[in-house]
């Protein structure tokens, strides 16, 4: 029989604190956590609902888990279908189903995870982003739209709201938005709206391999003639909402994480090819040359100054009226990103010389007046300089206005997540145009689009030096999940 002092050093207090504080703070985080499944509603309270070991601290985890699945050693690059993009879109996949997702890939490698309420109608909201990347990326852009959008609803799966849900989500990571392996942008989205091309399918990347081809070695059997059958129909779909990096300044000089995005400027890639005489570089005087480097030299000076300065070109040659001039004033930018030349020789004198042109601005008109006017100079300089040129048009993307409903709600989402974020009113969510395209430009073509800009350092993108702070990557999450409770 135990003594009585083995009893009371059976209960002294303090042998029993140590033990039972650490078992009352677990019955309170449980009570808290059903308290939080079944609730049906978003608490007004900021220090409630904001989950940010899964709005923030997982999501920048996968992020950085994500941004190491490269093609290249020492750098991330992830080309469609490519062994990275592969492993990428499986990692994904599992992520969609840890969250509650039933997921699929489809017939142009983009990987799908829907969530289908009960008793939910049949128009579905979409929300997605690209998987793959640049050459050198930075690692959140296209993986923060679709990282983000997986932890919304994990919340949402995990308290059991998603229940509550009156149209099933899914999130799509589209297989091909930069354009980097084939030369042909949005593959993944334009297959989802039906605007792809069958023709796409017989377009060879850099060793001769065609998008067919890629599919093939992939087990993924898609041919011209069932193209069709990835196409979504407009019936079946409410509509198509987009959160991505701002790859811009804007945001961080206004100190604000989120903005909506109002519309699109429309795109236009071009490649120009100049053939001149390919000779040695000492003997060949330079009164007699037919040098397709220094025609191209002018040409890209020609262009920065037409696309600098619109008005001096265009305003009185009848192609425009003052509105267009004023709008390309505004929002026209020009870009020679790639220049190749032949036999690219020290000693010799080229024969060719190609570069890429990319043309942006938010008013379409005056897009075709400056690809208009370039094609004139061109013949121009090239006819002085005794050279050959040729236009030859790879892309066309018409400007993409917003749906203004769509935009309003996700505003007012913003609004509420960042409010609750600071425990304060942090003022009026702004309103931004996009330079950059985005598979929202697709999928405008079967549904109405909406899209979330979130802040990122200096504005840069396309580089490893992409950074966006872990709180914003919260406040996208948490923006996205207050859009799905509120709206849907």
């Amino acid at each position: 029989m135990a003594s009585h002092s083995a009893i009371n050093k059976l209960y002294d207090c303090s042998k029993l604190i140590p033990c039972v504080f650490p078992l009352f703070r677990i019955v309170i985080l449980l009570l808290s956590l059903s308290s939080a499944a079944s609730s049906t509603h978003i608490s007004d309270g900021p220090k409630n609902d904001l989950f940010p070991e899964i709005l923030r601290d997982e999501a920048v985890a996968r992020l950085h888990e994500l941004g190491k699945v490269s093609d290249a050693d020492g750098y991330l690059e992830r080309t469609f279908l490519s062994l990275a993009s592969i492993r990428a879109g499986n990692l994904i996949r599992t992520w969609m189903e840890d969250a509650g997702l039933t997921t699929w890939v489809d017939g142009l490698g983009n990987v799908h995870g829907r969530v289908q309420p009960p008793n939910a109608s049949n128009k579905a909201l979409l929300i997605g982003s690209h998987l793959d990347t640049v050459v050198d990326a930075g690692m959140f852009d296209g993986a923060l739209g679709i990282i983000s959008a997986i932890s919304a609803l994990k919340v949402l799966n995990v308290t059991g709201r998603s229940r509550n849900l009156q149209h099933p989500v899914e999130v799509i990571a589209f297989s091909d938005e930069e354009g980097v392996r084939f030369q042909s942008t949005f593959l993944g989205s334009a297959a989802i709206a039906g605007v792809l091309p069958a023709s796409t399918l017989q377009v060879p990347d850099k060793s001769g391999l065609t998008v067919q081809d890629v599919l093939k070695e992939n087990l993924i059997d898609t041919m011209e003639e069932n193209l069709s059958q990835i196409k979504y129909e407009p019936e079946s779909v409410l509509g198509y909402v987009e959160v991505h990096i701002e790859q811009g300044p804007v945001l961080e000089s206004v100190g604000l994480p989120l903005a909506v995005v109002k519309g699109i400027a429309g795109q236009t890639r071009l490649k120009l090819t100049v053939r001149g005489s390919q000779g040695h570089a000492g003997t060949v005087p330079m009164h007699m040359r037919q040098d397709p480097m220094t025609a191209a030299a002018e040409l890209i000076v020609l262009l920065e100054s037409l696309c600098k300065r619109p008005h001096d070109f265009i305003s009185a040659n009848g192609h425009c009226n003052a509105f267009t001039v004023e709008s390309l004033s505004g929002s026209l930018v020009c870009t020679v990103g790639q220049i190749s030349t032949w036999p690219s020789a020290s000693n010799v004198i080229p024969g060719q010389v190609a570069f890429t042109i990319d043309i942006r601005t938010t008013d379409d008109i005056g897009r075709e007046a400056i690809i208009y006017e370039l094609s004139n100079q061109m013949h121009r300089i090239c006819d002085g300089r005794s050279v050959s040129c040729f236009l030859d048009r790879k892309h066309d993307a018409d400007a993409v206005s917003c749906d203004g409903e769509l935009n309003s709600k996700l505003k007012s989402a913003a609004y509420t997540a960042v409010k609750r974020m600071a425990g304060e009113d942090i003022g009026d969510v702004p309103v931004l145009m996009s330079g950059a395209g985005h598979d929202a430009m697709a999928m405008s073509h079967l549904t109405k689009v909406g899209m979330l800009f979130v802040r990122c350092r200096g504005g840069i993108s396309h580089s490893p030096e992409e950074h966006v702070l872990e709180d914003d990557v919260w406040a996208a999450g948490l923006a996205i999940q207050v859009f799905l409770e509120t709206n849907l």
